[in-house]
């Protein structure tokens, strides 16, 4: 693997609202002072599978960047505001704001989609983005939501993203819902997940999508508060004991000036 591979992947991975930092590590360890123009790619790809959020000039409203509302040549369209964008993938900023309004037979399924969308995202979520497009040659809609939780000074962030393709001819529902916290204080750990979900429509209406859409991740909510109790109680309270052997709590503080045998293990120490 070439260095611009792993650097590439080392964009590609990074933790949710870290970005910034990861590419401050990377120019601090590299030596090619270029490094960051030749990530263009791997910007990319990371913006549009992170659904990374941008708002554009001007304006309070917040848009999507995926590949379902791409353009090419990174431009990008939303469609409530009904105007396309710039996006440089590498400083994430909007710019050359055009008109740009969907037509198609699927374009009133999309409307109703994300008139429904938006209670739901409102109700649910303290601070989330949300769309839907046409896709497939006008014969899909696609439908994402994404919420980013940031919290730096606590040493966490967090990200859900869900991503359903709907087909009109079928009813049929298809998707994922992915979490990813990250959580470095003292520690590393982080949690990723990718939930294949799937439902039917039956009324095939924009409120029907949107009910099925709060069915799916209610549900997977609820799964996923189960499993973290099930760590707490269980597989975490096995790592470690509560007290050492001595049954003595350390004080780490002072941990440099023990004596690892006699203070720390209770018995005589050797030289």
């Amino acid at each position: 693997m070439s260095q611009l591979e792993t650097i590439s992947a080392f964009v590609e991975g990074a933790p949710p609202g870290e970005l910034a930092d990861v590419v401050a590590d990377i120019k601090s360890l590299t030596d090619s002072p270029n490094i960051v123009a030749e990530l263009g790619p791997a910007f990319e790809k990371y913006n549009e599978e992170q659904l990374t959020t941008v708002k554009l000039p001007g304006s309070s409203q917040t848009v999507l960047i995926s590949s379902h509302n791409s353009l090419g040549d990174s431009r990008y369209y939303d469609v409530e505001s009904s105007s396309s964008f710039e996006f440089d993938h590498v400083t994430q900023k909007a710019s050359d704001v055009q008109s740009h309004v969907i037509e198609g037979s699927q374009a009133d399924l999309v409307k109703s989609t994300l008139k429904s969308l938006g209670t739901y995202v409102k109700e649910h979520f303290p601070n989330a983005a949300y769309g839907a497009y046409p896709i497939e040659s006008d014969s899909k809609v696609a439908v994402i939501v994404v919420a980013n939780k940031y919290s730096p000074n606590n040493f966490w962030n967090g990200r859900w993203r869900s991503i359903y393709v709907f087909d009109p001819s079928s009813g049929s529902l298809e998707g994922s819902i992915k979490v990813d916290v990250h959580y470095y204080e003292d520690g590393n750990v982080r949690l990723l997940t990718n939930k294949p979900v799937s439902a039917s429509v039956s009324s095939g209406t924009g409120a029907g999508i949107v009910k099925e859409i709060s069915a799916l991740e209610k549900k997977y909510q609820e799964e996923l508060n189960k499993s973290f109790v099930n760590l707490s109680e269980g597989a975490f309270k096995g790592l470690r004991r509560h007290l050492p052997v001595t049954r003595q709590k350390v004080e780490w503080d002072k941990v440099a000036s023990y004596r690892l045998g006699q203070d720390i293990g209770g018995g005589s120490s050797k030289r």
